[in-house]
């Protein structure tokens, strides 16, 4: 039997869809190389430096990737593929950041070539105090902006600086939740939390956590702090997050209610364990105004702070991270994709990848829902047709988003999953009223007031409804564990990472299947763009079966 992948000397892989060997080989691709595009029968990967230094991270062997490649080949390896591997793996533990003093840290290059180039490089001048035999000395002020610069120059630093612990609070976790569950960290859960900490050692304490919707991010965050037992900042998406984490802390640990506050609008409380949004420390009242409450992030003993869905971390907390370079940081994710393709700015500033695993490991295993992908094309009525062709190029995919046809396939649909729980998600408000207003469903956007939104999904969580009309506020941390059917009628455009957002609403283990169904109009840029949508999941194992609508 033939092998299922061809390694080509611009450093791009192709792997056989239909080969017998294809997951094996997927599974082994992700660990040190990226998805490029996935069409039926050929997927092509790419490996790039941020790859091969997050697998080195991982602590994934370079024999271990000549290995592989050499028994999934189909033909000889390019020699220049094997030394730039070779070259790229090798360049992460070049740089290594060393504690020289209270003030003072040194860059350990051992690479005269590199220690002279760093040297003269006139971007990175400003930071280096001194030099020594083996390297540079530099500010402890500028550990996080160091390390972004270098990045940017195309040095990755392995940071064995440690960390300042936080104030002390005992955090355990406990064998059965307050519902009366029993409660264990899962063994890729647990493994998950080991990576991370590294048994409290200089090589652990950052980096991502990178795992499908449904999986647990959320309990591995418990098992960091517990972990670590010190204060701790809990930053996430939105208001019914910070919530769920606080359920979620009370259930499963023995923390008390006095233990945990909430920064948000509504509530100011910082406590021991302090949970806020990306929102809140970004809030200002004007472009000229300061963004005060970032100061949580500097003017507390914190000994550890968690980013809920990292890869949507802003810019200005992206700064303000560089600040605390001394504190631990953990990263959770579904998804370590970034449409503006700073992926390397999240490895800089929170750390590499920790631990990964591939999605279809955990359906298989039972962790998270069998789901079904469909895309339905749909033509537009002839009217909205010719406003398409005569629109702007931005303005045609807004049309073609709000197809008036998907009204009526999205009413087939709920007939033939009558008794499922569905949610219908759409990223235009006007179009998600005309919906709403037709079905006569209950509609969820940004400004539904919080307690009308928490009860909504209350009465979807114990089946007094059964159908929600959601915009893309629930795209991210939202909790609803019955939900097996997503209806997506549009989208932000070509994001990878939104349709794998949401799927995974729907993954959460359960007795039966999941459906994915997206919406599209046929012949449009809606439609193009759906096939970079769902790069991310085609990687992952998914496949979309195509129906037309007429």
């Amino acid at each position: 039997m033939s092998s299922p992948l061809i390694v080509q000397s611009d450093h791009t892989l192709l792997l056989e869809v239909e080969h017998d060997q294809y997951v094996e080989c997927r599974d082994f691709l992700v660990l040190f190389a990226e998805l490029v595009k996935s069409p039926e029968f050929i997927h092509t990967y790419k490996i790039t430096p941020l790859s091969l230094w997050n697998a080195a991270a991982l602590e994934i062997s370079l024999q271990e990737i000549f290995d592989g490649l050499q028994n999934f080949s189909k033909y000889p390896l390019p020699a220049n593929v094997l030394a730039d591997i070779q070259e790229w793996y090798a360049s992460y533990g070049k740089l290594v950041l060393q504690k020289e003093s209270k003030n003072r840290l040194l860059l350990q290059v051992e690479d005269t070539t590199i220690l002279e180039r760093l040297i003269h490089d006139k971007s990175l001048k400003s930071f280096w105090l001194e030099e020594s035999s083996n390297g540079l000395f530099v500010a402890a002020s500028e550990r996080g902006n160091v390390k972004y610069a270098l990045i940017k120059a195309g040095y990755p630093v392995k940071d064995l600086c440690g960390y300042l612990s936080g104030e002390d609070l005992v955090v355990s976790l406990r064998d059965t939740d307050l519902e009366g569950n029993p409660f264990a960290l899962r063994d890729y859960q647990q493994d998950a939390v080991d990576a991370f900490y590294h048994a409290g050692r200089k090589t652990g304490g950052n980096g991502i956590i990178v795992l499908p919707c449904g999986s647990g991010k959320t309990i591995i965050g418990l098992g960091a702090i517990a972990s670590i037992s010190n204060h701790t900042l809990i930053v996430t998406t939105n208001n019914v997050s910070v919530h769920q984490w606080q359920h979620e802390l009370l259930s499963k640990t023995y923390l008390s209610p006095d233990d945990i506050g909430e920064y948000t609008g509504m509530l100011k409380k910082i406590r021991p364990i302090t949970i806020t949004t990306y929102q809140m420390l970004t809030h200002r009242k004007s472009k000229e105004d300061s963004m005060n409450n970032l100061d949580l992030f500097t003017n507390y003993n914190w000994g550890l702070i968690v980013y809920d869905e990292v890869h949507l971390l802003p810019a200005p907390i992206f700064r303000a991270t560089t600040d605390i370079q001394a504190k631990r940081r953990l990263g959770l994710t579904a998804t370590l994709v970034r449409e503006d393709g700073k992926e390397d700015d999240v490895f800089a500033l929170i750390g590499p990848k920790r631990y990964d695993v591939p999605w279809k490991t955990l359906e298989s295993r039972g962790y998270i829902a069998e789901a079904f992908c469909t895309e339905y094309r749909l033509q537009l009525p002839p009217d909205e047709e010719l406003a398409y062709a005569h629109a702007q190029k931005r303005e045609r995919f807004r049309i073609a988003s709000e197809n008036s046809k998907k009204i009526e396939l999205v009413e087939e649909l709920l007939a033939d999953h009558a008794d499922d729980y569905i949610l219908v998600i759409g990223q235009y408000i006007t179009q998600l009223n005309a919906l709403a207003n037709h079905l006569k469903y209950p509609l969820i956007t940004g400004k539904t007031k919080h307690t009308e939104r928490e009860k909504l999904y209350g009465d979807f969580k114990t089946g007094k409804i059964k159908v929600l009309i959601v915009s893309k506020v629930a795209n991210f941390a939202v909790d609803l564990p019955d939900a097996n059917v997503l209806i997506q009628i549009s989208g932000s455009f070509g994001s990878r990472q939104e349709e794998a957002q949401r799927l995974g609403r729907i993954l959460r283990p359960k007795k039966q299947s999941s459906f994915f169904y997206t919406l599209v109009s046929k012949g449009t840029d809606e439609q193009r763009f759906s096939v970079n949508r769902q790069l991310f999941l085609v990687e992952q194992g998914y496949r979309y079966h195509i129906e037309y609508f007429e």
